[in-house]
């Protein structure tokens, strides 16, 4: 009798275990199909206004590897591990990008845009479900007009090519965007960008006057067509969520023939926290042509024992004698000398913080290889208080003891504070003296190493929670950081409920507001969507709201 049972309990099992095999082999099939199907729809596709077939790459295609690894910036997801795109769709004009939301939508295709691959967390080119990566790498033209200060800039190109066709045209331009000429254009002004241009100029969406998207429906709209809001919530809030940014309309601003810059650094031996504590004092309130970043990190001192290094780099929009003034009167804690300073083109400044060689060309711009790959990790927080020299004290202490991460203070007012928080779904502005960014870099593969080197960084950040904003704790949208909540339920309430969670650390409350609001008139089905894209109102509130 307990061996009939037995019996028939294991053909039971092994009936479940079969029915449940060909349920998966029935859903990789399907997959399968679907994909298949997209690549007849783009291929059929009535939007083509020139073939296709040239910029879809599939797996068994002997150049998809480089195409995946050519932007992936962040080693950490350029793992074996790291799920792969069925397809990447690399666009080559308007009609690609087109037909691609329009097939993916048909056949609910996950869809991934990447501009430069620099988004932290790789949400451009990484999903945990079917997809596909729409690479905007070969729409990247500029055509700057010196005579109305504008240049309409594609969504591939890099700020590397931007700062290189404006200062082609003018030594006297230039335009307030990010340090490392790599970064897509695309993510950079979608997410705010910011710069050391900022304190003078505002962020790199401050300077934007117009842009081309297209929607859901694949058509193309500029800001008289796609109207304010929509217009507002691709300046900031992340263009990925609304549609895909095909190009935008910059201000270039006015630089001086020369600027001034300096590095200085400091360690414990020379008072590095009196320093420090000074730069939090008077950063925000210096003139608005000056904009001095200051980095800490952990370094042997002269007796090989470790301790922190506080490094002050710069960019005065003005000559050295002036710099050295203001800075003699509003910041001699920090002893700068004249030797200290260098007089440059704003384009040679560039050059000059990335560390390219001295004399090295400003085609060098041009490339779209980054001087380094590695893996890293990185959160952010803003300081409305001055850290107090115990606090710094307490930090210094965990930096040395955890030895790698680093933070990187960047400082606000200026015409930061003078614009609202509202202007843009960028929030951060008056109220801050510093946007700080926590960076931890490795050069090891694996998955425990990646562990390891990211739980630093989140011990860092936790341990500094008494000194940063606060209800809530805020972070900035071009440092996507995963740890700050993710989105698993892209469609009903919880998707609201859950993107509220980073969504109202990111814009605050009311930009977030307003935000879902725009998602849900623009993107009703939430087609354009990530782990921390902007969700869609719940059914039952957004029938009442519309």
């Amino acid at each position: 009798m307990f061996i009939t049972t037995m019996s028939t309990f294991f053909i039971i099992v092994l009936t479940i275990l079969f029915l449940f095999g060909q349920s998966l082999l029935a859903s990789y099939s399907n997959t399968s199909n679907a994909e298949q199907n997209f690549i007849q729809c783009l291929i059929n596709s009535t939007q083509l206004t020139t073939p296709i077939t040239a910029a879809i790459y599939t797996p068994s295609n002997p150049l998809f590897p480089n195409v995946l690894q050519a932007y992936i910036q962040n080693l950490r997801f350029n793992q074996s591990t790291t799920p792969k795109p069925a397809i990447i769709v690399t666009a080559l004009d308007l009609s690609h990008v087109q037909a691609s939301i329009v097939c993916a939508k048909k056949h609910k295709l996950l869809m991934k845009v990447r501009s430069g691959g620099h988004d932290f967390e790789g949400l451009s080119y990484v999903a945990y479900q079917p997809f596909f990566i729409l690479d905007m790498f070969n729409i990247r033209s500029i055509n700057v007009s010196i005579e109305d200060e504008t240049a309409w800039v594609q969504a591939g190109a890099t700020l590397g090519e931007v700062y290189y066709r404006i200062a082609e045209k003018s030594s006297v331009h230039g335009f307030p965007a990010g340090f490392c000429p790599t970064v897509g254009v695309g993510g950079h002004i979608s997410g705010g960008g910011y710069g050391n241009l900022m304190r003078k100029y505002g962020l790199t969406v401050d300077n934007v006057v117009d842009a081309e998207l297209v929607d859901v429906n694949g058509k193309l709209l500029n800001r008289a067509t796609m109207g304010e809001d929509l217009f507002w919530a691709i300046t900031g809030g992340g263009g990925v969520s609304f549609g895909v940014v095909i190009s935008y309309r910059i201000s270039l601003v006015r630089v001086p023939a020369s600027v001034t810059v300096f590095k200085v650094r400091r360690i414990s031996e020379q008072n590095v926290t009196s320093v420090a504590h000074r730069w939090l004092q008077v950063a925000d309130k210096l003139d608005n042509n000056l904009y001095i970043r200051m980095v800490l990190d952990v370094v042997n001192d002269t007796n090989g024992v470790k301790t922190i290094r506080a490094s002050f780099s710069s960019l005065f929009l003005g000559d050295t004698t002036t710099l050295i003034t203001i800075m003699d009167e509003s910041f001699p804690e920090l002893g700068l000398q004249r030797s200290d300073c260098q007089e440059m083109s704003w384009i040679q400044s560039i050059k000059w913080y990335n560390n390219f060689p001295p004399n090295s060309p400003d085609s060098i711009l041009l490339s779209r290889i980054p001087q380094y790959l590695t893996h890293s990790k990185y959160k952010s927080d803003y300081v409305k208080e001055p850290i107090p020299k115990t606090g710094l004290g307490l930090i210094f202490k965990k930096m040395i003891e955890l030895e790698r991460p680093l933070l990187t203070f960047n400082p606000y007012g200026g015409r930061m504070a003078e614009i609202s928080e509202f202007a843009k779904p960028f929030p951060h502005r008056d109220g801050n003296i510093a946007q700080v960014t926590y960076t931890v870099e490795w050069e090891e593969d694996g998955v425990d190493e990646a562990n390891h080197y990211v739980n630093m960084a989140r011990d860092l950040y936790e341990y500094t929670t008494p000194f940063v904003s606060k209800f809530p704790r805020e972070a900035s949208l071009n440092f996507r950081d995963l740890d700050i909540g993710v989105n698993n339920n892209y469609i009903g309430d919880n998707s609201f409920t859950e993107g509220a969670v980073y969504g109202v650390k990111y814009f605050k409350e009311t930009n977030f507001e307003r935000l879902v609001n725009v998602k849900t008139m623009a993107d009703p089905d939430n087609f354009f969507r990530n782990e921390q894209s902007i969700p869609t109102l719940p059914f039952f509130i957004s029938k009442q709201t519309l």
